[in-house]
This record gives C-alpha cells, sequence and structure tokens, in this order.
C-alpha cells in the first residue's frame, strides 16, 4: 500500500484529495494546522472504511514537519507521495501590501513546500522512487490583478518544483505541478469574492485602486460561476498524476486554463496573455 502524505487537508481541494486517494487504496496521512477542522474528514473516512488518518502539521513549522515525516517513515517503512497543498490567499497589490504580509504569503505558499519537500527528498532518493506533487495554480503560470503577492509565491513553488524535476528523474523521483484555474471551495469566500485562508487584505474605500478592484471582483463572481471547478475535480487530477506510468511535470485542471496557458508559451512578447488579465480590470455595463 503506497503511503501519502497531505498537507492542508481541513477544507477543498486538500480535503477532497485525502478522500480520493484513500479510496484509491493508499494509505492517507491528512495533515492540517487545526486539528478540530478535520473532524468532517474522519466521519467520512471511518464510514467508508478508509486507510485515512488525521496529524497536526503546520507548514511553517520546521521541527513539526521533521516528526510528522520521520514518524510516518519509522510506522510504514516508506512515504511514496507528497501532496504539497497547503496554502493562503491574498488580495492587494503592491503599493498598498505590507513587506511582512508578503513574507507571510511567501511562507505558506513557497517556503512551506520547500520545507516539506526538503525534507522527504533523502528518503526517496535512497529508495530510489517517490512522488512529490505541489498544487500550484494558474497563478503560478499568469499574473493575476490584485494578487501581486500570491502570485510570487505560486511563481516561485513553479521554478522551484520545475529545477528539481530534472535532477530527480535521475534518482527515480518524479515531480508533478498541478494548476487549478477558479475552484469552488472555502479558499474563496461569496463575501464580494474576497480571498481567504490565513491573510486577507483590500484596499481602503479611498483608494485609488477601488474601481479597478470592483471590477476585478464583478467579473471573478462571474468566472467562479460559469468555470470554477469543485476540489473533487482538482482532486480526481491529482490521482490521475500518481497512477500514472510516467506522469507529467505539469497538469492543468481545465480545458480553459490549457488555453489560457497556451498563449503564454506561444507568445514570448507576453503581450496577448496581459491584453486578457488587463481587461479583466474594465467596468461590466450593467
Amino acid at each position: 500500500m503506497k503511503t501519502a502524505l497531505i498537507t492542508g487537508t481541513s477544507t477543498g481541494i486538500g480535503q477532497d484529495t485525502a478522500l480520493t486517494l484513500a479510496r484509491a487504496g493508499l494509505q492517507v496521512i491528512a495533515t492540517m494546522r487545526d486539528t478540530s477542522k478535520g473532524q468532517v474528514l474522519l466521519e467520512q473516512a471511518q464510514s467508508e472504511g478508509l486507510a485515512l488518518e488525521v496529524q497536526q502539521l503546520d507548514v511553517q513549522n520546521p521541527e513539526q514537519i521533521a516528526a510528522v515525516v520521520e514518524g510516518i517513515i519509522a510506522r510504514f517503512g516508506h512515504l511514496d507521495v507528497l501532496v504539497n497543498n497547503a496554502g493562503a490567499g491574498y488580495l492587494g497589490t503592491t503599493e498598498e501590501t505590507p513587506v511582512e504580509d508578503l513574507l507571510r504569503v511567501m511562507d505558506v505558499n513557497f517556503v512551506g513546500a520547500y520545507r516539506l519537500t526538503r525534507q522527504v527528498l533523502p528518503h526517496m532518493r535512497e529508495r530510489g522512487q517517490g512522488h512529490i506533487i505541489s498544487v500550484s495554480s494558474i497563478g503560478g503560470l499568469i499574473g493575476q490583478p490584485f494578487n501581486d503577492a500570491y502570485c510570487a509565491a505560486k511563481f516561485a513553488l513553479e521554478g522551484m518544483m520545475e529545477s528539481l524535476a530534472a535532477v530527480m528523474q535521475h534518482y527515480g523521483v518524479r515531480v508533478s505541478l498541478i494548476e487549478p484555474g477558479p475552484v469552488n471551495t472555502a479558499f474563496v469566500t461569496n463575501a464580494g469574492g474576497q480571498i481567504t485562508g490565513g491573510a486577507l487584505t483590500q484596499p481602503e474605500q479611498d483608494s485609488p485602486y477601488r474601481p479597478l478592484l470592483n471590477a476585478y471582483l464583478s467579473g471573478s463572481a462571474e468566472v467562479f460561476r460559469t468555470l470554477g471547478q469543485t476540489g473533487a475535480d482538482v482532486a480526481q487530477v491529482i490521482l490521475e498524476a500518481i497512477q500514472a506510468e510516467k506522469p507529467h511535470l505539469r497538469y492543468q485542471t481545465s480545458g480553459n486554463i490549457q488555453h489560457l496557458t497556451s498563449l503564454k508559451y506561444v507568445d514570448p512578447t507576453g503581450d496577448s496573455v496581459l491584453q486578457i488579465t488587463s481587461g479583466r480590470l474594465a467596468p461590466r455595463e450593467s
């Protein structure tokens, strides 16, 4: 039985991924910062008789990371899959985002995944097998308005994992990035499309950015309504990557995202993508 460690499983993509992998026959260690939020996941797993347990893990705590990973290896003898899913959103422009907030967003979304990956690599390298999967975002490939800090973190995650993948292939360890677009989970609330997840900011009402932000939020609400996937949809893509004989480096979770990312790769100037993202800030007609 393969053993999988998943971070950020209290809600959304992480919770759905934990159940999906357990249903596929994996031993799942579902981790979250606040285990009091894991009751729904545990009850569902128990009702289905799944091999799933919940453990506390804060991706910002190096000592806790080491203890959890070493504990899994000691108990099961191996760790086959790491799913870096824990993350936090942040809404704000560079001008209105304090540096300390930027550092916090980078620590949760990028450095946390770096810590976990670095901790499991010696074990996977020595065994000559393993799969590191990181949940990125379309925002890790294409910058999104008012997501400066969040996209910076996801771009960093993409760059690190792409660099790592080339080396680890020679040791039998595969690296994959999962790139969702809009996903209707608890990560996005219904309160005006605000981004949540442990860090939240919005320009003040008298901010010069307010008209553009209002247009962005209005357009985003429509995008999520018409194109939004579920956490279960993304979880199925993660399972596909795990089960693949030769997993890809990148998996976009929908055709719409595949189309958008293709524009970036065929236009090295970046102008075509900028035209699309900037167009999202135009006032919507009533």
